[in-house]
């Protein structure tokens, strides 16, 4: 059995941690946020010790790193963002392995640190690239694989999670934190694009604003038109009102609407770490410096039917 400290506790994505480490059969030992709105532990690890000061959770965690028999294993990360980077590499110095959401950090050049301290700790990071275990996501990749080495699949990525005004004064909506839409709610579909279609050849950004972004990628064996948005505004019309996400691929004319089946993939995630075959830096690199490129791209017009069929009605 292992034993957790989950940094981010007071977060959206924190339960869905806090109920992997439970369901893998670990336990949760303390907890850390700024926040206090963290009653979800009380139902999946009562007996937790919670802080809201990183310095009381650090020294705590360094105290009980003293006692081999209480010392922590693993430091879960669900923070913001911008502070991913600080928060890993204080965890691989406590001497814990690190799980992190994505996106892992907003740089190449901040993974090869982190890799510099995982060979300083002799520690590992795990990132959280949960789409590669969606089991509709698996079954494209098969299909792409037993195509012909130079197919080039037609692909669109529509990816709308409504966000109230709330959104814009967390921060969500401040870039400098989240690094923007298409790295805030963009990261894993980059990835699981990547996973599935091989390596990037081309990137162009066609628009890009606080609630959206739309444009083209083109992999070893896909050509793919995206949008992404946090507008409910542009959820289609046979769902408005009915649910607040929509996640859809369309390859070669057919939709593959995987807007259900992400609940659990935390906890399948979390069972191929503990299995020692989760996914780590060099995995989460190419996923990374897509979205570090699209946040210095100029945008550009759509040509030669590279644009989403979204990008003119919903940018006006």
């Amino acid at each position: 059995m292992k034993r957790f400290a989950l940094i981010g506790a007071a977060g959206y994505i924190a339960p869905r941690h806090m109920r992997a480490i439970k369901d893998t059969g670990n336990t949760l030992v303390c907890a850390y946020d700024i926040n206090d709105s963290v009653g979800i532990i009380d139902s999946l690890s009562p007996h937790s010790e919670f802080f809201t000061e990183f310095e009381c959770f650090y020294d705590y965690a360094w105290r009980l790193k003293r006692q081999p028999e209480r010392a922590l294993d693993i430091v879960s990360i669900c923070s913001p963002n911008h502070l991913h980077h600080p928060h890993i590499t204080a965890g691989l110095r406590l001497g814990c392995d690190v799980i992190c959401e994505k996106p892992l950090v907003p740089s190449a050049a901040l993974l090869d640190d982190l890799a510099l301290v995982e060979r300083e700790t002799g520690k590992r990071l795990w990132n959280i690239l949960q789409l590669r275990h969606h089991p509709a996501i698996l079954a494209l990749k098969q299909q792409v694989q037993a195509e012909r080495p130079d197919h080039k699949h037609e692909v669109e990525l529509t990816y709308i999670t409504s966000r109230g005004k709330w959104y814009a004064q967390s921060w969500k909506g401040d870039p400098r934190k989240s690094f923007g839409v298409a790295s805030n709610i963009g990261v894993h579909f980059f990835d699981m694009l990547h996973f599935v279609f091989g390596r990037l050849q081309r990137s162009v950004l066609h628009y890009s604003d606080e609630q959206k972004a739309a444009g083209y990628l083109e992999y070893e064996h896909a050509r793919v038109r995206w949008f992404l948005s946090i507008d409910a505004q542009d959820l289609p019309a046979s769902v408005q009102g009915k649910q607040t996400t929509f996640r859809s691929i369309t390859c070669n004319g057919t939709e593959m609407e995987f807007s259900a089946g992400f609940t659990d993939l935390h906890t399948v995630s979390y069972q191929a770490i503990l299995a020692g075959q989760g996914y780590g830096i060099e995995d989460a690199r190419h996923c990374v410096e897509t979205v570090e490129a699209l946040r210095t791209m100029a945008t550009q017009p759509a040509r030669n039917g590279e644009g989403h069929p979204l990008l003119a009605t919903r940018t006006g």
